[in-house]
C-alpha cells in the first residue's frame, strides 16, 4: 500500500519532470534567448506565478507546506521545495538554472549551480570540501595548486586562511603559461587545481584544456574563476574544467547594486576524494549541505537584480569589449604609459592563446572583455598623480560596472598581500587597473589623456 509520503514524492516528482522537460527545450535555443528566458518559461509563469512575465521576487524567508508529509519530504530533500530561503528559494533557483544553462551552452553534459552571498563565499564553498581529512587515515598530507595571479581576496583566503591558519600547503604557479610548472607541482596529494582566466588585475591566462587533462590524470578537479570573461566570452566547462566560479558582483551584474557569487559544476566532476553522490552534482550537494550549514546564502532580491542583468549580458559584453580594445590601443601608444595589459592587443604575448579561448559564444568573433591594466612611467607617485586626475572614470576598488572604474591594486585590492606576494603575482606599484564601462570610448580616452598629461 502506498504511504502518504510516497504519494507526496510521486506528485512532486511528476511536476518537476514537466518543468525539466521545458528547461531541456530551452537549452536548445540560442545563447541570447537563454539569457532572456532562462528557466522561467511561459508554462512556469502560468503554473506557479499568476502569469507574471518577469521572474517574481520571493522575499519570504520560508514556505508554508500543505501538511506534515509535505513538510517531512521537503526538509529531507526527497522532493523539490524551498521550505526555507537559506537553503532554497524560487527566485534564486531561476538564477541558478540560467547560470548553469549558460555555462553548459551547446554541450552534451548538463551543469548545476549554487549561488552564494558573495564571490568570496563561492570560492570558499567551492574549495573547502576538498581540504578535509579522509576518514580512517592519519597523518594525511595535502596541497592544492593555484596560479599566483589571482584576485587579492582569493590570494588571502589561500595564503592566510588555508596555508597559515590550517597548515595546508598552497603551491603557487608563477608563470601560468608554463605547462611544466603546473606538471611539476601537481602530485598524488594535490586536492584541486585553481586558475583565474583572465586574471585580475594582470590579465594572465593559461591553457585550460592542457591543465584540465593534467588534473584529471591525477583524478582531481580543475576550478576556474571566470568572473571577468562571463559565459559570453568563455565557458571553462566546455574546455575540460570541472567547476566554474563567478563573482556575481562583477561583470555579470553591471549595476553595482548586488553582492553575490556562484558555483557552477558539470555533472560527474573528476575527484578521487569525493563520494559518488558529491561528484555527480557537486554544486547541488554544496547547496543542500555545506552551504546550508555555513549560511552564506544569496537574498532573493539580489538574485532578481542579477537575473534582470543577465538578460542583456551578451550585448553588454560585446560592446564593452570593443570599447576596451579601442582604449587599450590608445594607451599602448601614449608616451607616459610603460606597458598595457590587454589580451586583445596583438602585441600582447598572450594574444594567440587568448584568441583560442575568448570569443563571442554564438560567433567566431574574438572579444577580450572589459578589463585592462597599464603601468605609468615614473613609479607609484606618478601613478597616484594620474589616478587622482581622473574625472569621468570613478576611483574605486570595484569592477564590472556600467560606469568605468579604476584603482591602483598595490594600495587597494592587493595591498594586504604584501610586497613579496605582489611581486609573485606580477603586480607592480605603478599599475592602474581599468574596467571599461559603457560611456563613449572617446570621452574615456580624453579623460585618460588629460590625467596622463603633466
Amino acid at each position: 500500500m502506498t504511504s502518504e509520503i510516497d504519494q507526496v514524492i510521486a506528485e512532486a516528482k511528476a511536476k518537476e519532470a514537466v518543468w525539466k522537460k521545458e528547461i531541456e527545450e530551452m537549452r536548445k535555443k540560442s545563447f541570447s534567448t537563454i539569457c532572456v528566458h532562462g528557466a522561467y518559461t511561459q508554462e512556469e509563469s502560468i503554473r506557479n506565478n499568476n502569469s507574471a512575465v518577469i521572474e517574481p521576487v520571493f522575499s519570504s524567508s520560508a514556505q508554508s507546506l500543505k501538511n506534515s508529509y509535505w513538510l517531512e519530504a521537503a526538509m529531507s530533500y526527497k522532493i523539490p521545495a524551498w521550505g526555507y530561503s537559506r537553503i532554497a528559494n524560487p527566485t534564486i533557483a531561476y538564477l541558478e538554472l540560467v547560470l548553469s544553462m549558460l555555462e553548459s551552452y551547446k554541450q552534451p553534459f548538463s551543469a548545476s549551480a549554487c549561488c552564494t552571498s558573495s564571490g568570496m563565499a563561492a570560492i570558499k564553498a567551492a574549495t573547502e570540501p576538498f581540504l578535509v581529512n579522509l576518514k580512517n587515515k592519519d597523518n594525511q598530507k595535502m596541497n592544492f595548486v593555484s596560479m599566483a595571479q589571482v584576485y587579492g581576496g582569493t590570494f588571502q583566503l589561500f595564503n592566510e586562511r588555508y596555508a597559515k591558519e590550517r597548515g595546508i600547503e598552497v603551491r603557487w604557479i608563477k608563470d601560468p603559461t608554463n605547462f611544466e610548472e603546473w606538471r611539476s607541482n601537481i602530485d598524488e596529494n594535490t586536492r584541486f587545481v585553481y586558475g583565474e582566466m583572465p586574471s585580475n588585475p594582470g590579465l594572465q591566462i593559461f591553457d585550460i584544456k592542457k591543465v584540465a587533462e593534467l588534473s584529471h590524470n591525477f583524478e582531481i578537479p580543475l576550478i576556474v574563476d571566470s568572473t571577468i570573461a562571463t559565459p559570453v566570452l568563455l565557458r571553462p566547462l566546455e574546455h575540460g574544467a570541472d567547476i566554474v566560479i563567478h563573482s556575481l558582483t562583477k561583470s555579470i551584474t553591471s549595476s553595482g547594486r548586488v553582492i553575490g557569487g556562484a558555483i557552477i559544476s558539470k555533472e560527474n566532476i573528476k575527484c578521487k576524494f569525493l563520494t559518488v553522490e558529491q561528484k555527480k552534482d557537486f554544486a547541488g550537494w554544496i547547496k543542500l549541505w555545506p552551504a546550508r550549514d555555513s549560511g552564506a546564502c544569496l537574498s532573493s532580491e539580489a538574485a532578481a537584480h542579477v537575473i534582470d542583468e543577465i538578460k542583456t549580458l551578451r550585448m553588454r559584453m560585446n560592446q564593452l569589449s570593443k570599447a576596451a580594445l579601442e582604449i587599450a590601443a590608445f594607451l599602448e601608444k601614449h608616451e607616459k604609459v610603460e606597458k598595457v595589459n590587454y589580451l586583445g592587443l596583438e602585441s600582447n604575448s598572450l594574444h594567440s592563446l587568448a584568441k583560442q579561448y575568448m570569443y563571442l559564444v554564438d560567433s567566431n568573433k574574438n572579444r577580450y572583455g572589459h578589463l585592462l591594466s597599464f603601468t605609468v612611467k615614473g613609479g607609484l607617485e606618478e601613478t597616484r598623480k594620474v589616478f587622482d586626475k581622473l574625472k569621468i572614470i570613478f576611483k574605486a576598488t570595484d569592477l564590472g560596472r556600467i560606469k568605468s572604474i579604476a584603482t591602483i591594486p598595490s594600495i587597494s585590492t592587493h595591498q594586504q598581500q604584501g610586497e613579496d606576494a605582489r611581486k609573485l603575482a606580477s603586480i607592480p606599484d605603478n599599475l592602474i587597473r581599468l574596467c571599461v564601462g559603457a560611456e563613449n570610448p572617446q570621452d574615456l580616452i580624453n579623460d585618460l589623456d588629460n590625467a596622463l598629461k603633466n
